[in-house]
This record gives structure tokens, C-alpha cells and sequence, in this order.
């Protein structure tokens, strides 16, 4: 049995749509013949290709549906509960479909179903659509089904993506109120300099007085912005385009990354931020059964710095042939001593996973600290940037004004 998305005409003409199963596109045409419906279309939830040997296997081509974060979150929390509950993962998947108020979850959901129920593992079934499962959700769900414990896994999986969905959304909601304040300014002083300083100019030239150089400075600006605006937006977006083409140059792009490590501050939030999150994919992977080779492999993928993933890379290697994690882990450079030093007590103690989810908790604690540090730093800086420009402005125009009533 297979899921379909169709679109059908009621008795009144008004379009519907919506997500059934059966086992062909014919018998779901007659499905909604019988519920008094015009079927117009009718498409299965999965494309499928044949392979060498005959074998049909899900594709995805990116528009197929796809969950948000919050999506996934939920989905992996309800899974787990109900898994938890000793319903079969068939029936569990249909009562999340018929919970799901969006028409894509539905659609994802009942497709994974439909995989399942054709005889496939859960974690192949998740691999249709990697867009919303990555290689580490579904390796840790392989991991749970192969071991037997696929309710602890999903459980162990949901906290970890619900602790990541709030830490990203704190920090988006702390850098609202900067960039909001950012670009006011950049709007105010922009529609100073471009409306009204110039109908001040021209009454300040009619006075036939020489003017002090920030004022015939400020002109300048103001003139040149008028002007020219077109080529400095121009020229932003060139240069926006042209560091992102430079920056998909893989020696350009790590020569970049390896730089943001050690910058001050911010490279202290990235190092952070990368170890805290290969550290918790580690643990979840570990502690699922997975072989700490292939898990250090799949850890990998969730780091975003080319510099550090490749020097994850080789330390996977190192294990590989026989070093300890720790060792390995302290030829990669930029990860924290701290780290290095739990990884080191958990090996030493057989408590590897316990350690390695104090060091994801710590440093996750440890980013938003930072993050929550400079946005309280930038929130003043700005306020005093668009204050001296302001003020740049006024005493520009006043300047003249003062002058010419000492000469009086």
C-alpha cells in the first residue's frame, strides 16, 4: 500500500486536495469517485527509478516535501512516545499523519509508511527524504532498530533536536533587536543624507561663505550618494556574489574557515559551537551501538568547518588504526582542552558516553554565554553608531550657522 497526493473537484466546483492510500492511482480515482469527488490528479509521494538489478528505490529531487525544525522535533517526540506505547511503527506512522495539521507532513509521513509497509527498515524508509533526515537521524534510527531499543533511541534523539532547536532559536531571537536596530539606522541616516541635507546645503552655499571642511565633507558624501547610489548597491552585491563564488573554492573556503578559528571572541563561539554539536552526535551514536569508527565518520557530516572536519577526518583515521580517541582528537587543534580532557576521563573510566554528553552540554552552555555576551556588547555599539552619525550630521549643518553669527 502506497500514499497518493490527489486533487479533486466536489459537487460545488471548489478544488480539493489531500493525501490517501491504496495500492494503485486506479483505485484511488475510484475512492474518491465514491466520496462524490472529480479526481483531476493523482500522484504518488515517493518517485521511484529502477536500478541495474530491477530494484525500485525512492528518490528525492528537493521538491518533495520537507519538515522544519520544529517539524522534525515533533515528529521524533510523537515516534518515540508512541514506539514507547508497543504500537508497530506502521501504526504509529498513521497516527501521526492523521494528527498532522499541514498537508506536507501528512504526505511525508504516510510515505515513510508506505515504505515501511512494503518491507523496509524505518531508517531506509527516512532516506527518501534527506532533506528533513540527515545521515546522522537516520544512522541513529538504523541504530536503534538493530540493537532493539528503537524507543530509547528515538527518546535519546528527540531531546538532543529539541535542545538544538531551542539554542538556535534563542540566539535568533537575541540578534532581532541588533539587526533590526542596524538596519534602522543605515534607513534614517541614509534618508538624511540623501532628502535633507541637501535642501540644507543649498541654503548654506547662498550665505557665499567659505564653509568648514566637515560641512563641505558632508556635501561631498551627499552629492556622491545621490549620484553614484547605484554603484554602491551594486558594488555590495558583487562583492556578496563574488566572496561566495570565492568561498566554494574548497582550498579558498579552508584557508577561510581555519582563520574564523582563531579569531578572538567569535572564533572562540565557532569552536564551540562545532565541538559541542560533533561531541552530542557523537554520544547519541555511541550509546545507540553504533562502533565509534563509523560514528566518528557520521559526526563528521554535521560539521559545518571544512578546516576542522577535515582534521576530524584524520583523527577518525587515527582510531581506525588503533589510537585512542583522545589522542586522536588532540591532533585535530582548535577543539577545547576541556573537551579533550573529558574524552580522555570517559575512556580511562568506561563512561565514554557519559562524558561525551557533559562536553556537548557544556559547550552548548558555554556558546550561548558568548553569543548572549557579544549581542549585549552590539546592542550599545550600535546605539552609539547611529548616534554619532547623527551628531556628524547636525554639527555639519550647524557649523556654518554658528559661525556666521560670530562674524555678526
Amino acid at each position: 500500500m502506497a500514499a497518493f497526493q490527489y486533487t479533486a473537484l466536489d459537487a460545488g466546483g471548489k478544488q480539493k486536495k489531500g493525501v490517501l492510500e491504496a495500492d494503485s492511482v486506479r483505485q484511488i480515482r475510484q475512492m474518491l469517485r465514491d466520496q462524490g469527488l472529480m479526481p483531476l490528479s493523482v500522484d504518488a509521494t515517493v518517485l521511484k527509478q529502477k536500478d541495474r538489478d530491477g530494484d525500485s528505490k525512492g528518490l528525492s529531487f528537493g521538491f518533495g516535501p520537507k519538515l522544519s525544525a520544529l517539524d522534525r522535533v515533533v515528529f521524533t517526540r510523537q515516534l518515540s512516545t508512541l514506539i514507547a506505547a508497543s504500537l508497530p511503527i506502521e501504526e504509529a506512522l498513521a497516527a501521526i499523519a492523521k494528527q498532522a495539521e499541514k498537508q506536507q507532513i501528512r504526505v511525508l509521513v504516510l510515505g515513510v509508511r508506505s515504505k515501511v509497509l512494503e518491507g523496509y527498515p524505518l531508517a531506509d524508509a527516512l532516506g527518501d527524504y534527506p532533506g528533513s533526515f540527515n545521515d546522522m537521524y537516520r544512522s541513529t534510527v538504523a541504530a536503534g532498530e538493530q540493537s532493539g531499543f528503537l524507543d530509547r533511541v528515538l527518546e535519546n534523539l528527540a531531546t538532543y533536536l529539541e535542545r538544538q532547536f531551542e539554542s538556535g532559536r534563542d540566539v535568533e531571537m537575541a540578534l532581532v533587536y541588533p539587526i533590526v536596530l542596524f538596519l534602522l539606522a543605515l534607513g534614517i541616516v541614509g534618508a538624511l543624507m540623501v532628502y535633507v541635507v541637501p535642501d540644507m546645503v543649498g541654503v548654506l552655499e547662498n550665505m557665499g561663505r567659505e564653509l568648514p571642511p566637515m560641512t563641505q565633507f558632508l556635501i561631498s558624501l551627499s552629492e556622491f550618494l545621490q549620484k553614484y547610489w547605484w554603484l554602491i548597491l551594486g558594488g555590495g552585491a558583487a562583492l556578496f556574489f563574488g566572496t561566495r563564488l570565492l568561498l566554494a573554492q574548497p582550498t579558498v573556503r579552508a584557508r577561510w574557515d581555519q582563520r574564523k578559528l582563531s579569531l578572538p571572541l567569535f572564533g572562540r563561539v565557532a569552536r564551540g559551537a562545532q565541538s559541542a554539536r560533533y561531541a552530542n552526535t557523537l554520544s547519541i551514536l555511541t550509546s545507540s551501538g553504533v562502533p565509534l569508527t563509523d560514528a566518528m565518520k557520521i559526526a563528521e557530516a554535521v560539521v559545518s568547518n571544512t578546516w576542522l572536519k577535515r582534521g576530524l577526518a584524520e583523527a577518525t583515521q587515527k582510531v581506525r588504526e588503533g589510537a585512542s580517541l583522545n589522542q586522536a582528537l588532540e591532533g585535530v587543534g582548535y577543539l577545547p582542552p576541556m573537551m579533550l580532557h573529558m574524552v580522555a576521563s570517559g575512556e580511562a573510566s568506561g563512561e565514554l558516553d557519559t562524558m561525551l554528553e557533559r562536553v556537548a552540554t557544556f559547550q552548548q552552555t558555554e556558546v550561548e554565554r558568548l553569543v548572549a555576551t557579544v549581542v549585549s556588547l552590539f546592542q550599545p555599539l550600535m546605539l552609539v553608531f547611529m548616534g554619532g552619525l547623527v551628531m556628524f550630521i547636525v554639527m555639519a549643518i550647524l557649523l556654518p550657522i554658528l559661525n556666521m553669527n560670530q562674524l555678526i
